[in-house]
């Protein structure tokens, strides 16, 4: 199949791209960087010729709540209107566990709304809802930080690895789309603190780490089923032992 990824050249794109063409099928990363902009729709028809899916992985490059909402809106607009025109098939799309359980976040309403746009547009898709990725553990850390301390929610999360995400969009690439959602995860759940306090001692890092149940993530308050996955996750493989082993500093 020919399948063109939206954010294509990022962590997960890149790495969808890789397993696709690893399969035999015709992967085309599609970004600013490759002459593809969803924002100004400059490139999307011709990139969208004779493609038979969409990956879209793309992101807002601002978490501001009105920043975030514009760019998901006109972002997704555009993609599924060149879609409609170019035929396509299968739509798939990658957003967050918990995005309509947590009100209170900017950022999650809008990828909420990508959502929306998506489900009211009657072209075939699957939207993959994912939980936290392990990747970005260290930049969560120094935006939570104020002096030598950490203060994150208290609640649990369940992280997952950008390669086991990677692996599973791949999956639903391929795959015959299901017109619904099917959410990813980590195999195992862990309290922020705890997982905030094993990534930074294993960068010898000596920032003392704070669970507080009022604390805020992405601008929103955190209960222990905020932003974890339901019973009929689709799980990762990677541990959290495991990915430290990988990548530590």
């Amino acid at each position: 199949m020919k399948i063109v990824v939206i954010g294509g050249t990022g962590l997960i794109g890149s790495q969808v791209v890789e397993n696709l063409r690893a399969q035999g099928h015709e992967a085309v990363p599609a970004s600013p960087k490759t002459g593809v902009n969803t924002i100004t729709g400059e490139g999307l028809d011709t990139a969208l010729v004779g493609v038979q899916v969409v990956v879209d992985l793309a992101n807002s490059p601002s978490f501001e709540d009105a920043a975030a909402l514009e760019f998901f809106q006109t972002s997704g607009r555009n993609l599924l209107e060149a879609e409609a025109k170019a035929g396509v098939g299968h739509h798939v799309a990658l957003t967050i566990v918990g995005a309509d359980r947590v009100p209170d976040s900017g950022y999650m309403r809008a990828k909420l709304a990508q959502e929306e746009l998506i489900e009211k547009a009657s072209r075939p898709y699957t939207i993959v809802r994912s939980t936290q990725f392990f990747e970005f553990m260290r930049a969560t850390a120094d935006s939570a930080t104020d002096g030598d301390t950490v203060r994150v929610p208290a609640a649990n999360l369940q992280p997952i690895a950008a390669k086991d995400v990677a692996a599973a969009v791949t999956e639903v690439a391929v795959s015959d789309p299901v017109s619904g959602v099917i959410e990813i995860a980590g195999p195992e759940k862990i309290k922020f603190p705890e997982l905030i306090r094993r990534v930074l001692a294993t960068d010898n890092d000596p920032r003392k780490v704070v669970g507080d149940e009022h604390a805020r993530y992405f601008g929103t308050e955190l209960t222990d089923t905020s932003i974890t996955a339901g019973p009929d996750a689709r799980l990762g493989k990677t541990t959290l032992a495991e990915w430290l082993a990988q990548h530590h500093k």
